[in-house]
């Protein structure tokens, strides 16, 4: 990614520019560039929690944090650090081999118990939840760590993955899951091709942020547009340039 883009992105999400007349409002998404626990905070604070009956823990994309934080690896070392602090847990989505989700720890927990609640897998859910979260922060287990280490039967693990906090891998290993969060990533890819779209129908292939913000979502873009553009951004999906007009999202020249 180049220099100028990596001064852009703070701009493209509405911090304040000074210039000698008083502060200038920038494009309307706001954003706080720097710390990527700062970011984490404010993107999950964009997830539509009503939209999945606050059943599912707010997640945040690796790809958005890297819109607030364009050094990407500043971005992964303070995110590394979060993970083994225990403060973050990082999940792989599936739809694609970088697309991971980032999930306040805490919020994880809270979800994760409601949705077990009262069903038959609650007590194998409950011994992950309290020996395998706080000791590991791996982003999946193989079955001599879940039968060795953290004393797990066959039937058990079998237990977690039919709760969803676990999905197969391969043989032997799973991934650490969110029960239901297949119902995000379905709205999440479907989202993702609809914003995108706005920018490949545009003239020029091209579009202000500004102007992208404020036109109506499509259908298919249920977490919403800012939720999307960060995405978008981080991703590398698009490029932003700094323009008399404010930032202009341009699909890269393929």
């Amino acid at each position: 990614m180049s220099r100028k883009r990596h001064r852009l992105v703070p701009e493209a999400f509405g911090q304040k520019r000074r210039r000698e007349g008083g502060d200038v409002e920038a494009d309307p998404l706001r954003g706080e560039s720097g710390s990527a626990r700062a970011a984490v905070a404010e993107l999950v604070q964009l997830f539509p929690r009503v939209l999945f009956e606050d059943a599912l823990p707010p997640i945040a994309l690796r790809s958005q944090v890297y819109s607030l934080v364009p050094d990407r690896t500043v971005a992964d070392r303070q995110l590394k650090a979060l993970q083994e602090q225990g403060e973050i847990r990082i999940i792989q989505l599936g739809f694609d081999l970088d697309a991971q989700g980032i999930i306040f720890t805490e919020d994880y927990r809270t979800r994760v118990l409601k949705a077990c609640d009262g069903r038959p897998y609650a007590g194998a859910v409950q011994k992950f939840l309290a020996s395998v979260l706080p000791a590991s922060s791996d982003l999946s287990f193989q079955q001599d760590q879940m039968t060795q280490t953290f004393g797990f039967r066959d039937p058990e693990i079998t237990q977690l993955v039919n709760a969803g906090v676990l999905t197969v891998r391969d043989a032997g290993s799973w991934w650490l899951a969110v029960p239901g969060a297949g119902r995000f990533i379905k709205c999440f890819v479907k989202g993702r091709q609809a914003v995108l779209g706005m920018v490949r129908k545009a003239k020029y292939r091209e579009l202000l942020l500004s102007e992208l913000l404020g036109r109506r979502a499509p259908a298919a873009a249920r977490l919403g547009l800012a939720y999307h553009v960060h995405d978008l951004i981080g991703a590398q999906l698009v490029d932003c340039v700094s323009t008399t007009s404010g930032t202009l999202l341009r699909l890269p020249e393929t």
